[in-house]
């Protein structure tokens, strides 16, 4: 199926029919369906959703592309990325793809480099190439030792700003929790996260002081009105299992905010009974779960010379089974964490499916890159196909779920408001001026 054969016509109302859509996608239609797949035309007017109809039955007075079964998909929401580390593997590469070697690189590259022109511009590049998949809703994590915190923070405000049309923006702040006991560090992220309209993070490791740091973490959250979202367990290692104690001090404290852990990958290194009980605390709490297939497999049991004997993912059916809302997303992008990638949610989505087996059947699985994320995130307008919703949408040539994960789906086209985009991706050599060429 060509371009042109998909791009809607240059009109205000129009109809796409004859679409092939992921049910778990769309709100108020109902349809029998094959592996969560139905049939429906989809109308647009004046950059809305305006009907969501049988196949075939779209008023004639409308334009109308057939879609020959193609699929149609909302834009995607990519809830835990990094996007301050963006595209600096060149400039700093991870010596043996280990996780302590990505934490040296990044931490020397940061103290040398990041600038606020270095950030935003790398930034904006991730920005530019996530828009053009076709993404509307990203989180970021921001590396938040001082003084970057605030560097950080000040260049992703005036980014949230340039790009609020085009994508909406979330920002974490990332730390040791063990920097907490630096009292005037710890209030002066606390001011620039709320004046940010951020959330609280960090990292958790296995100490005597972790629960009176999740505690006062907590407290911090609660008093200011910020949600939190962690980095949890990104380890082999057994014995480590923070996300128990994250989950017992939610409680234990009554924080009525919102909670993610990411990664928890240690989950899935747990005897079965220590596993289960952790996964009931964790729905008990109202914790959500988001994992990073891609990143957790790169870094994840990887030792010289030895081939990796797991895949470094969480425990995502087991949770997902337990009502524990879950979702997949891109993590970090061409540096030391993970040396490749683009920010593309399909590209996560298939290898989603394969790594953590999403198929079989394949009925809801579209929800861990549209649905579940923007829920989490607090945004139901994004990432699902509503009538009265804006019309940002994603054309696929592929028909059914073999040829959608077949391929990487490059021949999409993306509509915002009902409009085609330009979906030309960044040249790598724009960042030359940063990076060196």
């Amino acid at each position: 199926m060509s371009h042109a054969f998909m791009s809607p016509p240059n009109a205000a109302r129009f109809a796409l029919s004859n679409a092939t859509v992921p049910a778990v996608t769309l709100s108020d239609f109902q349809a029998t369906s094959a592996e969560g797949l139905v049939k429906a035309d989809i109308v647009v007017a004046d950059g809305l959703v305006k009907a969501i109809l049988a196949p075939g039955t779209a008023p004639v007075e409308y334009a109308k592309v057939d879609m020959r079964d193609g699929m149609v998909w909302p834009t995607f929401a990519d809830m835990h990325t990094h996007l301050d580390k963006g595209h600096i593997w060149e400039r700093r590469s991870n010596p043996d793809g280990s996780f302590m070697g990505a934490l040296d690189a990044v931490r020397s590259d940061r103290e040398a480099n990041w600038s606020a022109d270095d950030v935003r511009k790398r930034m904006e590049f991730s920005l530019r190439s996530a828009y053009a998949h076709g993404t509307g809703l990203i989180r970021t994590h921001l590396d938040s030792l001082a003084p970057q915190h605030r560097i950080s923070f000040e260049v992703f405000t005036s980014v949230r700003e340039a790009w609020k049309d085009r994508i909406a923006l979330q920002a974490v702040a990332l730390f040791p929790l063990d920097n907490m006991a630096d009292e005037a560090f710890f209030a002066d992220l606390l001011t620039v996260v709320r004046d940010a309209g951020g959330l609280m993070g960090g990292v958790t490791q296995m100490s005597p002081e972790l629960d009176a740091q999740l505690d006062k973490l907590i407290r911090a959250a609660a008093d200011n009105g910020l949600d939190i979202d962690l980095h949890v367990d990104e380890t082999e290692d057994k014995e480590v299992l923070t996300l128990k104690a994250i989950a017992e001090a939610v409680l234990r404290n009554g924080f009525t905010g919102k909670v993610t852990a990411g990664h928890c990958c240690s989950l899935a290194r747990q005897d079965a009974d220590v596993a289960r009980a952790t996964i009931d605390l964790v729905a008990k709490a109202g914790i959500s779960i988001v994992s990073l297939p891609m990143c957790n497999m790169y870094l994840q049991d990887r030792h010289p010379g030895r081939t990796p004997r797991w895949r470094g993912v969480t425990l995502l059916h087991e949770l997902a089974a337990a009502g524990v809302a879950t979702a997949v997303s891109s993590d970090n992008t061409r540096d030391p964490f993970y040396a490749y990638g683009d920010l593309d949610p399909v590209e996560v989505f298939r290898e989603a499916v394969r790594i953590l087996h999403l198929d079989h059947p394949l009925d809801t699985a579209a929800r861990v890159v549209t649905t579940s994320p923007a829920d989490i995130l607090g945004r139901p307008d994004i990432g699902r196909i509503a009538v009265g919703h804006s019309a940002d949408l994603v054309l696929f040539s592929a028909r059914r779920w073999s040829e959608f994960l077949s391929r990487p789906q490059s021949d999409r086209v993306v509509l915002r408001k009902g409009k085609v985009i330009d979906r030309s991706l960044p040249d790598y050599r724009e960042l030359d001026s940063v990076i060196g060429a």
